[in-house]
């Protein structure tokens, strides 16, 4: 059983997988100040909440875009299941063909969409991934990854608007009842929630434009599963893309 962990600026995701089936998927908060053995307590309750006992892991593979956590959580892995976990990096096998101007430069949590993308749909495809920043991946029909685009995402907006001013409250992100709100809070979930979801329409638009061809869109993400329903365009939301990804790596480098 393969243990895959992504770890995200805000969040953290992990998983079990055995025979390409996905176990569970649980979130925890990323704490840069958490010790390795606060995180192998983390990894450890949710695994005991599905009923899996350290003992059955035999592998794990980590993607991380935090580099003052990703040896923690390695210690963390190690302590808890006595397994050195593969780390997306250099040296690992991905099978993805890299075309931007700095293949170095690419995060490994877009590499490891991309990789779970290319495996998994139909290329030309757009990837979508929606934490801390939402991300667009570009991969053409050869299956290359030609690069992309980065945007401010939709909780930190939310968290510098309120912040910077005086009388805007906290609210959830929820669908909003109509898209003109009749007050503050409905006004700003529907003003943050509606333009992202029309700045993701129009950027798969002009990224199609540019490509000459239709793409498969897919998304991703902590936020992704509230803002696709909004969007006018088909997208395809696979809140296990990145898992996947961590699956396919892992047995490229078995």
């Amino acid at each position: 059983m393969l243990l895959a962990i992504d770890v995200g600026n805000t969040n953290i995701v992990l998983g079990c997988i055995e025979n390409d089936n996905i176990l569970f998927r649980e979130r925890i908060y990323t704490n840069q100040l958490a010790t390795d053995l606060e995180y192998a307590a983390n990894i450890k309750t949710a695994m005991e909440m599905h009923d899996i006992h350290p003992d059955k892991i035999d592998g794990a593979i980590i993607s991380s875009v935090v580099p003052t956590i990703t040896a923690t959580f390695s210690a963390a892995v190690r302590k808890l299941i006595g397994v050195k976990p593969k780390v997306i990096g250099p040296g690992l096998k991905t099978g993805l063909s890299i075309v931007i101007d700095n293949p170095a430069q690419l995060g490994s949590d877009l590499v490891v969409d991309a990789v779970a993308g290319i495996n998994e749909y139909t290329a030309p495809m757009i990837i979508i991934d929606m934490g801390t920043a939402t991300t667009l991946s570009v991969i053409d029909e050869k299956k290359r990854y030609l690069g992309g685009l980065i945007v401010t995402g939709m909780a930190v907006s939310s968290e510098a608007l309120i912040s910077r001013t005086a009388q805007l409250p906290k609210f959830a992100f929820e669908k909003p009842k109509h898209v003109i709100g009749t007050n503050t809070v409905d006004c700003l979930k529907s003003g943050l929630m509606y333009s992202n979801a029309g700045a993701i329409d129009g950027m798969i638009e002009r990224i199609e434009e540019e490509l000459g061809q239709k793409c498969t869109v897919i998304a991703t993400g902590g936020l992704a599963g509230t803002v696709v329903p909004l969007c006018r365009r088909d997208i395809i939301l696979d809140d296990d893309l990145l898992l996947k990804g961590l699956n396919v790596i892992y047995k490229k480098n078995m």
